[in-house]
């Protein structure tokens, strides 16, 4: 499929502004989850920016899509896009973590507009994504629901159960994204839980699989419109990504996962927000 020039490069300041979101929730000296976050953030736009149908005014609307977080550290990102689109006061941003803020540290449906599931134990992700999408095929509802997963978490074994309980009953409304970096919390994927042909393992449990770069916002776009055509069970879409994409100290850096920035990668940070909006104006 085309798309035009205009809506990518529309989409590519969203995931800028969900970068910059991103550094207002975690300053200099408070500990935040930079590299995952920033390494799904480009699709994450596609999504609440284009691809999912959502209501901003209504965050319980029946007709909606629903986006489940299964690797819940990373929600700082989710924060990002639903302050952008208005679900809550940009204030909020800054009292993340805290008491006093309704964004807690992992997601929490009670507290937090557009929250759909509390998550952040994880693995479990992918099975409540599955019930969700089961339970909206019984209502005869056209929504959809997507599954963000971390590579990491492939190794909990209630991922597979549920991915072969999707395939089993072709549960077409739901889409898994698998945030692939190859970094986790203490180092690389592969010597922590090396998992062989990932691609052709989701295909072996029944899904339909495709593999872009989940920072090509091209990509991004087709992969999401290819997931929602196809009708014959789930979909996997295996991005390839680098933790902490944009800020060169981060990327791909396993400290970065849960990390506080000092006062220097902080004013760098920004100056690369500057820099990637300066390009896509190019």
């Amino acid at each position: 499929m085309e798309y035009s020039e205009g809506l990518v490069r529309e989409l590519k300041r969203k995931a800028i502004q969900v970068r910059a979101n991103i550094l207002e929730m975690i300053p200099p000296g408070k500990v935040g989850h930079l590299g995952g976050s920033t390494s799904i953030a480009d699709v994450m736009a596609a999504l609440y920016f284009h691809t999912m149908k959502v209501n901003k005014d209504d965050p319980k609307d029946p007709g909606r899509d629903r986006l489940i977080m299964s690797k819940g550290h990373a929600v700082l990102v989710q924060y990002a896009c639903l302050a952008e689109l208005g679900y809550f006061d940009r204030t909020e941003l800054g009292k993340v973590k805290t008491f006093a803020g309704i964004l807690q540290g992992h997601p929490d449906m009670d507290k937090t507009p557009g929250i759909e599931a509390v998550t952040g134990s994880l693995g479990q992700g992918l099975s409540v994504s599955l019930g969700v999408a089961l339970g909206l095929r019984l209502d005869k509802s056209d929504s959809r629901v997507y599954a963000i997963l971390g590579d990491g978490e492939l190794a909990e074994g209630q991922i597979w159960e549920a991915s072969m309980a999707a395939a089993v009953y072709k549960a077409s409304n739901l889409t898994a994204i698998i945030d692939w970096n190859g970094v986790q919390a203490t180092s690389t994927t592969a010597e922590i839980f090396p998992i062989a042909n990932l691609v052709e393992k989701w295909k072996a449990f029944g899904w339909n699989v495709i593999e872009i770069d989940g920072h090509d916002m091209v990509q991004v776009l087709g992969a999401l419109d290819a997931a929602k055509a196809y009708t014959e069970g789930p979909t996997a879409i295996l991005a390839h990504t680098i933790k902490g994409k944009c800020f060169p100290f981060a990327e791909g850096k396993a400290k970065y996962h849960n990390a506080a920035m000092n006062d220097e990668e902080y004013k760098i940070a920004w100056q690369c927000i500057e820099n990637m909006k300066r390009e896509v104006e190019a």
